[in-house]
């Protein structure tokens, strides 16, 4: 199994697809108003917004977008005005990351794991 997309919803697609183009994703399917999908710059999978009446409640899904220069990515991105709300951190779990909301709430985390984002000293060994 693979995973091929994620999807997360939107108020306003509009405004959500420039957001993401920010990040570096490349826009692939524009079906204003109701969904756009996105390739990601590295690897097969895709990220897609659809429109929605309301938020849901709680926290949410978290994405995880992988960058190799997490430290220079997430520079270059405040200089474009993308707001962070915890800059890079090396984190206990031993990959670092950077925390950040899209304009609809949506918690992504740009990180890099590196060796350890498959394989952790915790790893659970198969025989």
């Amino acid at each position: 199994m693979n995973l091929n997309q994620i999807t997360v919803p939107s108020l306003d697609l509009t405004k959500s697809i420039p957001f993401y183009e920010k990040l570096g994703l490349k826009l692939i399917v524009k079906a204003l108003p109701h969904y756009a999908r996105f390739e990601c710059s590295d690897g097969d999978s895709t990220f897609s917004i659809h429109l929605v009446e309301e938020l849901p409640q709680g926290d949410g899904v978290y994405v995880y977008f992988e960058c190799e220069n997490l430290d220079d990515k997430v520079q270059q991105l405040k200089e474009d005005g993308i707001q962070f709300d915890q800059e890079p951190k090396d984190e206990s779990w031993l990959w670092r990351e950077a925390k950040l909301k899209d304009l609809d709430g949506n918690q992504l985390i740009l990180f890099f794991g590196g060796e350890n984002r498959l394989n952790p000293p915790w790893k659970i060994k198969n025989d």
